[in-house]
């Protein structure tokens, strides 16, 4: 094992993880002054973002798009050199393949909870509609320190709300339960909004009014020509750039505080030593490394559940395809359908379309928090049962001209009622070892933005160990809750 010179009081800092935020934090320390090694276990760069291809065409095997109404995400990509790149989607229509029929996706809701019965009209039945009209008459439903997000939905406006819109909006995100999913930790404007009214639509429409003098008028989310897969490797190339060094195919086996409050990060082939540490892995993994110095946050983090998931990649000849206009389609659980969503990638992408004029490209996605049985089917079949329920869906029966299935196997943290709580006590937990930080998808959110954000309050908070390096101070960690669920 080789012994790395440390250069510490010198500002040096080990990124461990080179996902998203493991990404951001180093461009972030770079920017700052700090001397940066990112270490990661994998052989590439990215974690849930990955660029790839099928039948020649680029497309993104996991995160296609990122919430651009936080600006983490969108400017990042900036910094880094895509701002040519960034492209909204070429159409917001979307439907929902509920109750025997593809309907448009309502519009006017937060996350599925509607402001008005009219706003799910088409989707929910008569009695669905009357049963949220009843809200305004309803006694208050105090949410407390947290609620599950399909309780208090469903206590306030009924089930079919949940069943129908909520489930498969949340479970897009999460691909978990709404009825396990906290709304404190997954939607925190609703939680916030639901603390002061005692009308669940009126918290909802408070919310719309605010966006609406917010001007919050151009796009929601936002893509990069090429894929949102393509935003790590710049990332990457702009660490490097600044003198960042990255690791691949490095795997971190333990992590050491020293008696003069450095740190050694010992991998397979040499110990790095660091004034500080960042460390952006998920919650096992994090968990692993933090046991020896700090148990109590690795009992918390082993504590967190994460659901499995796969994408099926299909590329059809443009010729033998007709489907219907908009970008895809979520898919209720209630309804008994196997895939949860698919994509419609050259109706949503400009991009896609312009640079494949033969080829229809789309997706659909397969998998729930425990459903095991499903992802344990080998890759023809999760093919087969896509192209099963796109015919059922769209009447779409021509053979792909080829096909691929990426699996995120624990690929998404979930945040169960009482996620928030967790996550302080960690953070509590990792306060007690100076220059010691943790960020990523475990904690504050699992879109790009979130992450990102997260990494930068991580690069703040390690800040006090770290003289000499200009603009780094220590400082609280924000909320970055808000807008999660991208």
């Amino acid at each position: 094992m080789r012994e790395v010179e440390s250069g510490t009081g010198q500002g040096r800092v080990v990124v461990v993880g080179a996902g998203i935020a493991g990404l951001a934090a180093a461009h972030r320390l770079l920017e700052r002054g700090a001397r940066v090694t990112v270490v990661e276990a994998s052989d590439r760069v990215g974690g849930k973002l990955l660029p790839g291809e099928i039948a020649g065409a680029r497309v993104d095997l996991g995160a296609e798009s990122m919430l651009a109404r936080r600006p983490e995400g969108v400017a990042l990509a900036r910094e880094v050199g895509l701002a040519d790149a960034l492209t909204p989607p070429a159409t917001a229509t979307a439907s929902i393949w509920t109750r025997g029929a593809l309907r448009p996706m309502p519009k006017g809701h937060v996350m599925g909870v509607p402001g008005t019965a009219a706003a799910l009209a088409g989707v929910l039945s008569d009695e669905g509609l009357a049963r949220i009209e009843r809200d305004a008459e309803l006694p208050r439903t105090e949410v407390g320190d947290d609620v599950a997000v399909g309780a208090y939905v469903a206590e306030r406006l009924g089930r079919e709300v949940v069943d129908r819109l909520v489930e498969p909006l949340l479970g897009g995100v999460y691909a978990g339960d709404a009825y396990r999913i906290s709304l404190r930790s997954a939607v925190p404007q609703l939680y916030q909004a639901a603390r002061v009214h005692d009308s669940l639509t009126e918290a909802v429409r408070e919310i719309q009014a605010r966006a609406a003098a917010a001007q919050q008028t151009g796009p929601v989310f936002m893509g990069l020509r090429g894929g949102i897969g393509t935003l790590p490797p710049a990332v990457a190339d702009a660490v490097r750039a600044r003198g960042g060094e990255i690791l691949t195919g490095t795997p971190v086996s333990e992590l050491r505080r020293t008696t003069d409050g450095t740190w050694r990060v010992i991998t397979g082939e040499r110990v790095l030593h660091a004034d500080a540490v960042v460390i952006a892995v998920p919650a096992p993994a994090a968990a692993g490394l933090l046991r020896a110095e700090a148990p109590a946050a690795a009992a918390e983090l082993a504590g967190i559940e994460y659901a499995s998931m796969a994408l099926v990649t299909l590329a059809y000849r443009r010729a033998d395809t007709a489907l219907p206009e908009g970008s895809g389609f979520l898919v209720p659980p209630v309804d008994g359908r196997t895939i949860k969503a698919s994509t419609f990638s050259s109706r949503k992408w400009g991009w896609v379309d312009d640079e494949n004029p033969d080829l229809l490209i789309l997706r659909t996605s397969v998998g729930r928090y425990g459903e095991t049985e499903i992802l344990g089917r080998d890759d023809a079949g999760l093919v087969d049962i896509s192209r099963h329920d796109l015919r059922e869906a769209t009447g779409l029966d021509a053979t792909p001209v080829a096909t691929r299935v990426t699996r995120w196997t624990d690929g998404l943290p979930q945040y169960p009622v009482g996620h928030h709580a967790r996550v302080a006590r960690i953070r509590e937990h990792v306060a007690k070892l100076p220059g010691l930080a943790v960020c990523g998808a475990p904690y504050d959110g699992v879109g790009i933005p979130a992450c990102i954000a997260g990494a930068h309050a991580a690069v703040d908070l390690i800040g006090a160990v770290l003289p000499g390096v200009p603009g780094l101070t220590a400082a609280p960690v924000p909320d970055a809750r808000e807008g999660a669920g991208e």
